[in-house]
């Protein structure tokens, strides 16, 4: 169990650094991007990614979740994923080549169809790429991970912002996808011992299927459901706004994916290794849950906070209009822990039958209080906030199988993240004392993080927090474990 431990601590340390840096790079590239591209090239980003989201979650058909979940895999089980995903993402490529021009049309965007061919050689470029982060996350090998990121993150923000200096339009963006997909892919198997080989095994593929196809369903029910507003608001209204609200997501996005991204692969895989001692299990997601909250909910609290000072100061004036759009989406964003950390224990105790249940059950009622939005109140701001609303909801529902799965109810769940809410609320009421304050922009972003960063923290030490202790303590591990030369 110690080894596990450390295992788990060494992995989650690597992730956070693959995603913190890469969410950093990643950041610092949109920034640039956004000052010299218009909103509409980021509505049309948004149309073409829709289609390749939806396509990578065909091409993956949860079989790379598969091969991490399974207690024991092989070097043909490896392989078999591999054939069918890319039979699956040639397939899914010669679709999305022949239907661009429709796809076009419809969205009165003809300069939409060859950006979007290329942009669905991504679907190729990750039949591989998903195989090889499946084999380095099972292994708990997050460094490979890092280092793939790291290089990645370079190229892409090389030629994505060339691009956009040279004139090209929402071809940059287009590039900026690409180049840092195939880069990433490259770095990974130039780490990795895997290759794909030619074998198929039919029984592999049936038991690998079996649990994945679960999660395709899941997984396409998602996907489905967070793309529709982009393809509903690029449809009944223009690429301007759609460009707002892509803007006003992708930050919330990024600071969740670094901070509970960093959490949920390692819990995942560490949960599968001690899935028989329910014990051991329910103690890892309280640890997960906790944690993750403990960043996430001051993270999404205080961006929303200085996102009015921050956005016309890091993107410019053009991009007021996506300030809204993001402080919703900082709420949202906020209770990622509690979905996350519930879906990803069912998935490691090989319960990936309830997680699609979950997902056919959210769905139905987030789609419906959508369309309700966007068709009969036609109000961009209601179909964003219905997400909130459909998340709350949505918290229960995640929680509540594991209740008797690993014996982690609700009630417990909701006393475990509480303190980290009401801190968070407490230092954005300190925080946003200082925006009142009339002072220029920097200043007052500047300040706001200071007050806000400096009473949470304080609250922490003095209620004795157990995820601050827990991350204090683990720090300290790692660097005198690193001190000592192990």
């Amino acid at each position: 169990m110690t080894n596990l431990k450390n295992d788990a601590i060494s992995a989650m340390t690597w992730k956070l650094l693959e995603r913190g840096g890469n969410s950093i790079v990643a950041m610092a590239v949109q920034i640039v991007m956004a000052r010299l591209l218009v909103p509409e090239q980021f509505g049309m980003l948004a149309i073409m990614l829709v289609f390749v989201n939806i396509g990578n979650v065909m091409v993956q058909s949860g079989m790379n979740t598969a091969i991490i979940q399974a207690e024991h895999i092989e070097r043909v089980d490896c392989s078999t994923v591999f054939w069918m995903s890319l039979a699956i993402a040639i397939a899914l490529y010669a679709v999305v080549f022949l239907f661009a021009p429709m796809l076009a049309t419809f969205y009165s965007m003809p300069e939409l169809v060859w950006p979007l061919r290329a942009l669905a050689l991504l679907l190729v470029v990750n039949a591989y790429n998903a195989v090889q982060i499946a084999v380095i996350t099972r292994r708990l090998e997050m460094k490979k991970i890092f280092n793939a990121t790291l290089i990645s993150s370079a190229v892409s923000a090389v030629c994505g912002i060339g691009s956009a200096l040279a004139g090209v339009g929402v071809w940059a963006l287009a590039v900026q996808q690409l180049s840092y997909q195939v880069s990433n892919c490259i770095a990974h198997a130039k780490q990795l011992d895997w290759r794909p080989h030619f074998e198929f095994s039919i029984d592999s593929a049936r038991s690998l299927f079996g649990f994945g196809s679960r999660l395709l369903a899941s997984g396409m029910l998602d996907q489905g459901y967070q793309s529709l507003t982009d393809l509903v608001i690029g449809r009944q209204f223009s690429a301007a706004p759609l460009g707002y609200v892509s803007q006003g997501k992708k930050y919330p996005q990024a600071i969740g994916s670094v901070l509970d991204g960093a959490i949920q692969p390692v819990m995942l895989s560490a949960v599968s290794r001690v899935q028989n001692n329910l014990f051991e299990v329910k103690r890892l997601v309280r640890r997960a849950l906790k944690t993750s909250t403990y960043a996430i909910a001051p993270a999404m609290t205080l961006f929303a906070v200085v996102a009015p000072s921050l956005v016309p100061l890091l993107l410019g004036e053009q991009w007021v209009g996506s300030v809204w759009f993001m402080q919703v989406y900082c709420l949202v964003y906020a209770l990622l822990p509690i979905h996350t950390t519930n879906l990803q224990a069912l998935n490691g105790m090989g319960r990936s039958d309830l997680f699609l249940k979950l997902e056919l059950i959210k769905k139905a009622y987030g789609i419906a209080v959508l369309l309700f939005c966007a068709l009969v109140l036609r109000d961009i701001r209601m179909m964003v906030a219905s997400y909130l609303l459909t998340g709350v909801v949505s918290t229960f529902v995640n929680a509540w199988p594991n209740r008797s799965v690993i014996g982690y109810s609700y009630g417990e769940q909701v006393r475990d993240i509480l303190p980290a809410f009401l801190m968070a609320g407490v230092s954005a009421l300190a925080a946003s004392a200082v925006g009142s304050l009339g002072l220029a922009p920097l200043v007052t972003v500047a300040l706001q993080a200071v007050a806000f960063v400096a009473v949470y923290l304080g609250l922490s030490l003095v209620l004795r927090v157990e995820a601050f202790t827990y991350l204090l303590s683990t720090a300290n591990g790692l660097f005198f474990s690193r001190g000592d030369g192990e």
